[in-house]
């Protein structure tokens, strides 16, 4: 039962429409401007940094809040072990920013919330991931294709990081984070079509493009 529980908050905690809120705010529907996803960047570029830095901040902790704090609701009393529900509580986090159940279902692409749930999983492979993510970005100027390589490096970097820690059920550790990555390549997938297209934005804070993690 108690596991059952924290499933749900954590998918709950994911579903908190951060993007649709911080346009609200502002008296702007952002799904009517820019991409229309409920992502950081769209916020930022729609709104500008005043906005959209504390969707990402807000994002980020859905995730880590997830694991770090609500898992701690079924103790070691679960099924699924220590790990386990740890894992299972940023999965529910993950699918609830990507299927939010406040927003009709249809959310962002779960780059931030990911890293939220596995800056509390595997802080240091996280770390590398972002890093990653923040110099593909730099020398491409595309934010989509910062966030797949960043999706692409994080189950080698958390096995790596498993190994080296002797983290427990290091196996399920990198399976979450490879179920993560293709989740995110495949919310990026119309990006990837506008990339081979050539007609993919590069990032322009607040011009409104629709590229978008």
């Amino acid at each position: 039962m108690h596991t059952l529980f924290v499933l749900l908050v954590s998918y709950t905690l994911g579903s908190f429409p951060t993007g649709a809120i911080a346009g609200r705010i502002h008296g702007v529907n952002i799904r009517e401007h820019g991409s229309g996803n409920l992502g950081f960047t769209n916020v930022l570029r729609v709104l500008g940094p005043r906005a959209g830095i504390p969707v990402l901040v807000v994002d980020v902790l859905k995730g880590f809040v997830a694991v770090a704090a609500v898992a701690a609701i079924a103790g070691p009393a679960s099924p699924l072990g220590p790990t386990g529900i740890r894992v299972a509580a940023g999965l529910a986090a993950v699918a609830g920013h990507i299927w939010p159940i406040f927003a009709d279902f249809r959310g962002g692409k779960a780059v931030a919330t990911a890293a939220g749930v596995f800056l509390a999983l595997s802080p240091v492979a996280t770390s590398v991931t972002i890093a990653v993510w923040l110099a593909v970005v730099f020398a491409s100027k595309y934010v989509s294709i910062g966030s797949l390589a960043a999706a692409v490096a994080l189950p080698f970097a958390v096995g790596i990081e498993s190994r080296a820690r002797h983290v427990p059920q290091p196996l399920l550790l990198v399976a979450a984070a490879a179920a993560v990555a293709i989740a995110i390549v495949v919310r990026h997938r119309a990006n990837m079509r506008r990339l081979l297209a050539g007609t993919e934005s590069r990032v322009t804070w607040g011009s409104g493009t629709r590229e978008d993690p």
